[in-house]
């Protein structure tokens, strides 16, 4: 049997503003477009063997509704919070609820940018952080993610 196990399905949740990529602060959060985006994180996902489900929405309700829903679906939660991240009590204590593995992403570097932007309220609940690094912020997420998840699977007794 293969170590890649493709029955892993990872929710990748984008927060508010994001669907404006590509013509919002470029020189901020690149010229991508958040459908160029989703269908880099989905080859990386094929190349990984797991499968991912995108979902954006300006609203958190929504973003805590597919955070909710995500219990028992999926093995794995990959989010952009935006600025939820700063804000957001309900999106962290709806992650803390159905406790999946999470790796929150940002596509700048939150630590170089307004003082209001260095705290997190999913961070701390979280595997991991990683920023700054444009597009490959959720691609080098997923590896981190996939990586758990596979390090963290508990072999079959009869393996």
């Amino acid at each position: 049997m293969s170590s890649q196990d493709p029955s892993f399905q990872i929710l990748v949740l984008h927060g508010p503003n994001l669907n404006l990529l590509g013509q919002r602060e470029p020189n901020v959060y690149g010229s991508l477009t958040l459908t160029e985006i989703n269908k880099r994180i989905e080859a990386q996902a094929r190349t990984l063997q797991v499968k991912v489900s995108c979902f954006q929405s300006n609203h958190e309700g929504a973003l805590v509704d597919a955070i909710q829903e995500a219990w028992g679906q999926y093995q794995g939660l990959l989010i952009n919070p935006a600025a939820y991240t700063h804000t957001s009590v309900a999106m962290r204590d709806a992650i803390a609820a159905v406790k999946l593995p999470t790796v929150e992403v940002h596509l700048s570097n939150i630590h170089q940018r307004e003082a209001f932007r260095h705290h997190s309220y999913i961070a701390p609940i979280a595997l991991g952080q990683i920023s700054g690094f444009g597009y490959y912020s959720y691609i080098l997420g997923l590896q981190a993610l996939v990586e758990h998840l596979r390090e963290s699977k508990t072999p079959s007794p009869s393996t």
